[in-house]
């Protein structure tokens, strides 16, 4: 499952005072950092805003370090603040959390091995002709290991880290906290929803079993794409707090850059039209499209996908509102894509003309690739740069966007991942071909 690396093993805190106390010393070194740097910054002549003087780049590497020793719902944090755009951080800053992206820190051995004597038992090694100890993956929730039973099965173990499903909600809650600390947090956003759907979805992701049950109907569901592979689950070995499943081999999707255009915009093509079957089709959307969640096989030329926790099922009335909402985008009708909007809960039915002009415009740029003809250059695409300046100026200096509802963060998630998939592995795709087939006029 990808290229293996050596991560520094430590102990996961599985206690609330041992969390609460991690995140305190990342708050306090985030402060006592800021006041360090602003008076530099003052001595210089400078004056800073609170973000700036809190998350430079020396302050984001100690950040990193601490969430990467906690995982769980802290460890997002970093993941989402190394997502953000050059108006909130610094590049330096940016880079020193994306660190938190490529992984987590590991287990310690002896935590790894209580881990799996409390699920398997006193005798879990009588399992496996061959269990490899150092993991192939090290997540927020858990790390995968590869193993080899005694009946020569080749399996892929996530282990989940101790203490982090029952941290969640006090994680959230203290993460949330930190947030508003470092005061980056947009104008108007309903903090209290955001946490409540966040805390949901983390509820999931560490609930193995369900990630079980959406893999093997992930599994059934794009049975008729011969180029995807998703893993078996393999029950006998499956638990509260494992996950065995098939042992997937490949290398990481960006390898496919350096392989020729037309297999690049194939797999762009097959991994964009996914998107569009999940959301219209299936009605089961994956919604972490993180980069090590892919794996591409040069022998097979298959896709391997991986990772079903953050799985969400859409309901039919928001499905239907997404297809008549693309028809309309479209075909550039604007006043049809304002009365979707708030459907959707994008747009209040009250909200001013101005209001909605805005939300209107921010989707129609959004969506450029949708209102494209012919094959779209992601690689060479300026619209993530556009969206964030448009977003930052009608949010911040007009007052005229504020956030999403909290039921399509998730959603959003997956739709700006696919597109930063895409332009990894630098694809050509027909977008606007790819989704008719899902827009049917009745």
């Amino acid at each position: 499952m990808g290229e293996r690396r050596s991560r520094r093993p430590s102990s996961v805190p599985g206690t609330r005072l041992g969390r609460l106390l991690g995140l305190g010393l990342a708050a306090g070194e985030l402060v006592l950092g800021g006041m360090a740097e602003s008076v530099r910054r003052l001595a210089e002549g400078e004056r800073l805003g609170a973000a700036q003087t809190l998350l430079t780049a020396a302050n984001a590497r100690r950040l990193a370090a601490r969430l990467a020793r906690l995982r769980g719902a802290a460890m997002k944090l970093g993941q989402l603040l190394s997502l953000e755009g050059d108006d909130l951080l610094s590049r330096e800053a940016a880079a020193a959390l994306a660190v938190l992206r490529s992984g987590a820190d590991a287990m310690p051995l002896a935590q790894l091995h209580r881990v799996l004597g409390r699920e398997y038992g006193k005798g879990w090694r009588d399992r496996f002709q061959r269990f490899d100890e150092e993991p192939i993956a090290a997540a927020s929730i858990g790390q995968v290991h590869h193993a080899r039973t005694r009946d020569g099965r080749d399996v892929a173990l996530k282990v989940q880290y101790p203490g982090v499903a029952r941290s969640i909600d006090a994680d959230v809650d203290n993460v949330a906290a930190l947030l508003r600390l470092i005061d980056i947090l947009p104008h108007g956003i309903d903090v209290a929803a955001i946490a409540a759907e966040a805390k949901r979805q983390l509820h999931q992701e560490a609930d193995y079993l369900a990630e079980a049950r959406f893999l093997a109907r992930y599994r059934k569901l794009v049975a008729d794409e011969p180029r995807l592979v998703v893993p078996r689950v393999h029950r006998d070995l499956t638990t509260d707090r494992v996950l065995a499943m098939d042992f997937v081999p490949g290398a990481p999707l960006e390898s496919l850059a350096a392989a020729p255009a037309r297999e690049r915009d194939a797999v762009g093509a097959l991994l964009e039209r996914l998107v569009f079957r999940e959301l219209f089709e299936f009605r089961v959307m994956q919604t972490d499209p993180n980069f090590a969640n892919y794996l591409w096989d040069e022998r097979t030329r298959r896709v391997g996908l991986l990772d079903f926790g953050a799985t969400m099922e859409l309901a039919p009335e928001l499905v239907a509102s997404y297809r008549l909402v693309c028809r309309a985008i479209v075909r550039g009708d604007r006043r049809a894509v304002r009365e979707h909007a708030v459907e959707i809960g994008y747009l209040g039915p009250d909200d001013s003309a101005a209001h909605g002009d805005a939300v209107v415009e921010i989707i129609m740029l959004v969506c450029e690739p949708l209102r494209h003809r012919g094959r779209y250059d992601f690689a060479a695409s300026t619209l993530p740069a556009r969206v964030r300046e448009l977003g930052f100026d009608l949010a911040f200096r007009k007052g005229l966007l504020r956030p999403p509802p909290p039921q399509t963060l998730f959603f959003h998630r997956k739709l700006v991942g696919s597109f930063l998939l895409l332009a990894r592995i630098g694809a050509h795709v027909d977008v606007r071909a790819l989704v008719a087939p899902f827009l049917p006029e009745r």
